[in-house]
This record gives structure tokens, C-alpha cells and sequence, in this order.
């Protein structure tokens, strides 16, 4: 049985990809991006960042762009775009619709 495309991603998926969309990245440079843009909400750890990155580059999401001093420098892909546009897209939705059950409620 073939694998199945992402259709949803994991917080750290969402926020990698979104590392990813301004400038190539090295893994501790995402690491470092990832938790200055969430106010260190969101972490990731270098086995679930590498493994990740693995992942992404064998599904098209992610291309290596460079490997200097020993690191590798990542960017996505054009269909790494459309996976973080269609998550960005399903989140926004959701919160539309949760906004919509709760203005319906009546708080005391």
C-alpha cells in the first residue's frame, strides 16, 4: 500500500515548514527560528527535527540547497508551500468555526 500524502501536520511540522519559507535554513538555525517565533512555546528536538527534515526532503516538501561547514541548508519546495498553505488555510478555518460555536454560547 503507497503511503499517504500529508493532509494534516503536527505543530512541529506546521512550524519547521514555516522556517523554512523566508531563507535556507541549517537544522539548529530552524531549532533556533522555530522557538524565537513562538516565544519558546513550541520546541523541537534535533531527533524529531532530523527525522522530520528526512521526511520532508523524500516527500518533495524540502530541498537541500547548500552544505557548508558541515551543515545542511534546506528551503522548500514549491509543494512544500502548498502543504503549509492548505495547513495555514485548514487552521484558519478552524478557528473560524470555533468562534462561531462560542459567540453562539452565552457565558455567565
Amino acid at each position: 500500500m503507497a503511503r499517504k500524502k500529508l493532509e494534516t501536520l503536527t505543530e512541529q511540522m506546521y512550524y519547521i515548514l514555516l522556517s523554512l519559507a523566508g531563507e535556507p535554513r541549517h537544522g539548529y538555525g530552524i531549532m533556533q527560528d522555530v522557538s524565537q517565533r513562538t516565544g519558546g512555546r513550541v520546541n523541537i528536538g534535533a531527533g524529531t527535527l532530523y527525522a522530520l527534515l528526512a521526511r520532508f526532503e523524500e516527500e518533495g516538501l524540502i530541498a537541500l540547497t547548500d552544505t557548508r561547514e558541515g551543515r545542511k541548508y534546506y528551503l522548500f519546495t514549491g509543494e512544500g508551500r502548498r502543504i503549509l498553505r492548505d495547513e495555514y488555510d485548514r487552521l484558519r478555518r478552524q478557528v473560524a468555526d470555533g468562534a462561531d460555536a462560542l459567540e453562539k454560547e452565552e457565558f455567565s
